[in-house]
């Protein structure tokens, strides 16, 4: 049994420095790993990285990132990531790590994601360049969280991403911006893959449960919808259980 933790969606500014901490040094009681889903900062400026550094950075478990679109919002993301990486946080984009776990293996495979729809009602990289560009970069990710997740070679396997791979936790949210939020593609390169547990975030206003159409279980981690400092999912090749922290 491995248990993973995970949030989305703090929106840590730097009025924020000490809100989460507590909370999160007790992280180590309930979880083996600490997956963050994206969207950490509120504007993804240096300063409010270094205060997500400061919550999340020396805990008693190893911490696993990716950026969300406001990581991105300053056109800083290299920096941001380095802030992060200093304070001992992996981040995720396009890659994996693996994290041995009592004689066990986890293997994380992580990427931001991108939007352009579900099945039905999607985009498609036809007409001006705009719209070319915009699919084909949820194209290029999709196919790098593919790639990640079919490296690893583990007794466990997390897609870890900020916008959503299925419509499932996007219930709540206006149908008009589902395009905006995720991307059946996500969900294929998850399928795919055999992985056993895929964590988002970015739908503050979606549902926490879903299923890929080839049976994977999704989790919405975005802290309005968990409404805790982080949620705890335990997870074998067969078995998901799930607690709160």
């Amino acid at each position: 049994m491995i248990r993973v933790a995970a949030v989305g969606d703090v929106h840590l500014g730097e009025d924020a420095r000490g809100r989460l901490r507590p909370a999160l040094e007790k992280v180590g009681e309930h979880a083996d790993v600490l997956l963050l889903a994206g969207d950490l900062t509120r504007h993804g400026t240096v300063s409010e990285a270094r205060v997500v550094a400061d919550e999340f950075g020396g805990l008693p478990v190893p911490v696993v990132a990716v950026l969300g679109n406001h990581d991105h919002h300053d056109d800083k993301p290299e920096e941001v990531t380095r802030v992060l990486r200093d304070a001992g946080l992996t981040v995720l984009e396009g890659d994996s790590v693996t994290i041995p776990v009592d004689g066990h293996t986890l293997g994380v495979a992580g990427v931001k994601g991108f939007g352009g729809g579900f099945a039905g009602k999607c985009g498609s990289a036809f007409g001006e360049r705009e719209m070319k560009a915009f699919i084909q970069h949820t194209t290029e990710i999709a196919g790098s969280l593919e790639n990640a997740l079919t490296s690893l070679d583990t007794d466990v396997k997390v897609a870890l991403t900020h916008y959503a791979p299925v419509p499932d936790t996007l219930r709540g949210e206006p149908p008009e911006i589902y395009p905006f939020l995720g991307s059946y593609l996500l969900g294929e390169a998850i399928d795919s893959t055999g992985t056993h547990l895929a964590v988002h975030g970015h739908a503050h206003f979606g549902v926490e449960h879903g299923m890929t159409p080839g049976g994977v279980r999704v989790r919405n981690v975005a802290q309005p919808i968990i409404r805790s400092a982080f949620t705890v999912y335990c997870v074998e090749p067969a078995v998901l259980e799930v607690s709160h922290g």
